[in-house]
């Protein structure tokens, strides 16, 4: 009968995995911090924890409890991802504009949605691909057409700020089945609200592939 060897951990050891339970996954130089000690001195204990199957490693991500699963150690990375680490630069009309001229500036900056702000910068309405083919089908002429006749008007518009969770934002396009967001930020007592970025679809992707790449931190 083959012997089991038991390990037998040291105080400073059990501390180590302590802090991973709690904070995984969670970097060599963070776990050094909290003990007050350097990355050197712990390299010994986290390769014997490591070895020893009680902690696992990723690259740039750092360590993480064996106890949890992956999807476990997916679902707590991506529940922290917030908007501002991912919106995009958003495009932005007048209200004066033409509906002529958003259809060039959808055209041009290679965007499906634009949002449509008033002289001090306040988003006041939405312009989606649907909005303007819809007016381009009939016989109106589009170069006199102001792009405030035919927008989605606030308080109809859903928006979201860069604190917001990006799992959240995400719900929020599949509840609505719109293709972006405007990120914004209040203004004047919170009475109004000024565009600072848009959330897309393409950024929820790109999301998913930086997971799958190890490339969120």
């Amino acid at each position: 009968m083959k012997a089991v060897m038991k390990i037998e951990l040291t105080g400073r050891q059990e501390q180590i995995i302590d802090i991973v339970k709690n904070s995984g996954p969670i970097t060599g130089e963070q776990i050094a911090e909290k003990l007050s000690l350097t990355r050197a001195t712990l390299r010994p204990d986290l390769a014997i924890l490591t070895m020893s199957g009680f902690l696992d490693a990723r690259p740039r991500v750092g360590y993480f409890y064996t106890g949890k699963t992956g999807s476990q150690l997916l679902t707590e990375k991506v529940k922290q991802i917030t908007v501002q680490e991912y919106q995009s630069i958003p495009v932005v009309v007048n209200q004066s504009s033409s509906v002529y001229d958003a259809i060039c500036t959808m055209f041009l900056e290679d965007v499906g949605t634009l949002f449509v702000v008033d002289e001090y910068s306040t988003l006041i309405g939405v312009l989606s691909r649907k909005d303007l083919l819809r007016t381009s089908l009939g016989k109106q002429d589009l170069e006199a057409v102001p792009v405030s006749i035919i927008m989605t008007r606030m308080p109809n518009i859903t928006v979201c700020q860069k604190d917001d969770l990006i799992i959240d934002v995400a719900q929020k396009l599949i509840d609505k089945q719109i293709d972006a967001l405007p990120v914004v930020k209040e203004v004047d007592r919170g009475t109004k609200v000024e565009v600072i970025g848009r959330l897309t679809k393409t950024n929820i992707t790109k999301v998913l592939v930086d997971l799958a790449y190890d490339e969120l931190i």
